[in-house]
């Protein structure tokens, strides 16, 4: 078993449109990567709107979640603009 360790905030953009709320973070995607290599258990702080869907997404690569917890209060979230290209960022936190 391996233990990925760090942020599963919730992110949102805009490029051609708006996606609100996606699931994001370093230890999101770490996990889901290391997944294919060994077994996962992701350990994070998540708020009150990490819901059923959020979590689907680790349970289809068989990531242990049980340590994701958290405060009665909305997840960390980060906010970005990509007007121009997706290779620059205006970032909002």
């Amino acid at each position: 078993m391996r233990y990925v360790v760090g942020s599963v905030p919730s992110i949102q953009l805009r490029h051609r449109g708006r996606r609100e709320r996606c699931l994001g973070g370093a230890a999101t995607y770490f996990s889901l990567a290391a997944s294919y290599f060994t077994d996962v258990r992701v350990i994070a702080v998540v708020g009150e709107d990490f819901g059923r869907r959020q979590e689907a997404v680790f349970q289809a690569r068989n990531i242990d979640t049980r340590a994701l917890n958290g405060p009665r209060a909305k997840s960390f979230f980060w906010e970005g603009s990509y007007l121009d290209s997706l290779n620059r960022p205006n970032a909002h936190y």
